[in-house]
């Protein structure tokens, strides 16, 4: 029977990629396997405790801590978040998503917290990417690969966002991506604390993420692996341990920012299936409805069927996907959790109580998660 270090030795052996690790938990069993190097060289062995970049597995994060200040009356998901993000507080929206961004009509209502942490919004990545509205993100916003020391600070980065228009009018579509990074913004403005900050306080603290962060610590780099793009040419470095990960940027991603461990992630994911409590006797991080509220999908049909590229059928709740369906081996009704641009997966399933990590340090070629993703999901759901 094929096993977990099967799985990830087959694709480290191929040279596909130089390692991984991967964790998969059901109940009180919990697999960890780290096979193959934290480069390609072969300098360091992987270790469990190899450090990642999360990439978009900071974005189920972000989500949580919006939904602390929910529970703390400081946000209302039926807010608009126009008071303390004035730069949104006039939306326009272009008269269709492929007209020019000054053929533009007012929104039809202002943008509220709900709409931000599902996506949507107005703003963020449709199936089409050329439409002209879409440009701007990348351009202006800096959105796509995590690029930390690229980002303008978040005041500056809002000032740009203000001069873009929706994609959308507010609620109509689900949009990937940009709506995480406004959330974390979000965060800072109503706390007065940065991102950084408040995540280290209110969630990797009280969970023991003690290696999750925006940046890694100099004294914490030979365990920070190397990441790469694949190639007719083999692979090819994108970021080193002392590279863009290696000081705090000026813009903390809400969406792709966190580095950290399986561990790390898993310690998260504990708290979702323990309905928001802590390990042992110390309280909770969130309600057991709040976290319900994440792990639920908000999508009507129509919306999900226009986010096919990057959903595949899926649903979305706060932060992350949910599985609506049991179309594929790995696709089990309540899953829920996402994938990270840099080969990274993490998911919850309430309903059976397993958890998957997988952390990789190869980019994915597109919103479609490579065949290795795939086959360490059925593994993980015991198909």
């Amino acid at each position: 029977m094929t096993g977990l270090r099967d799985i990830l030795e087959r694709h480290v052996s191929s040279g596909s990629l130089p390692g991984a690790v991967g964790l998969v938990a059901r109940g009180d069993r919990v697999e960890v396997e780290a096979v193959g190097s934290a480069d390609a060289e072969g300098t360091a062995p992987m270790v469990r405790d190899s450090i990642f970049r999360f990439a978009s597995l900071t974005k189920p994060v972000t989500a949580a801590a919006v939904m602390m200040l929910v529970e703390e009356g400081r946000l209302a998901l039926t807010d608009a978040v126009a008071p303390w993000l004035p730069e949104v507080a006039s939306p326009v929206v272009v008269r269709t998503p492929a007209s020019p961004v000054d053929d533009v009509v007012p929104a039809d209502r202002l943008i509220t917290v709900s709409d931000l942490l599902t996506f949507r919004a107005g703003y963020g990545f449709p199936s089409d990417f050329s439409l002209p509205a879409v440009g701007l993100l990348f351009s202006e916003l800096k959105q796509g690969p995590p690029q930390p020391q690229q980002v303008a600070a978040p005041d500056a980065w809002m000032k740009a966002l203000s001069r873009i228009p929706l994609l959308y009018q507010p609620g109509e579509a689900w949009l990937y991506n940009t709506c995480s990074d406004i959330l974390g913004v979000l965060i800072a403005r109503v706390t007065g604390q940065s991102l950084p900050e408040f995540l280290a306080e209110r969630i990797f603290e009280p969970l023991g993420m003690a290696d999750t962060g925006f940046a890694v610590p100099a004294g914490d780099l030979g365990r920070f692996t190397t990441l790469y793009r694949g190639g007719d040419g083999g692979l090819e470095p994108v970021d080193a341990p002392h590279g863009q990960w290696s000081s705090v940027p000026a813009f903390p991603s809400g969406a792709g920012g966190l580095v950290g461990t399986a561990d790390d992630w898993y310690a998260f994911a504990r708290m979702l299936l323990a309905e928001g409590a802590l390990d042992g006797d110390r309280g909770r991080l969130l309600s057991a409805g709040s976290v319900r509220m994440m792990t639920t999908d908000w999508l009507t049909p129509a919306q999900r069927a226009g986010a096919e590229l990057f959903l595949e059928g899926q649903g979305w709740g706060f932060g992350g996907s949910v599985d609506v369906t049991q179309s594929d081996p790995w696709n089990v009704p309540g899953r829920y959790g996402w994938v990270g641009g840099t080969g990274t997966a993490a998911h919850v399933t309430p309903a059976t109580g397993a958890v998957s990590v997988l952390l990789t340090q190869l980019e994915m070629t597109g919103p479609t998660p490579p065949a290795m993703t795939r086959e360490f999901w059925t593994y993980a759901a015991g198909a």
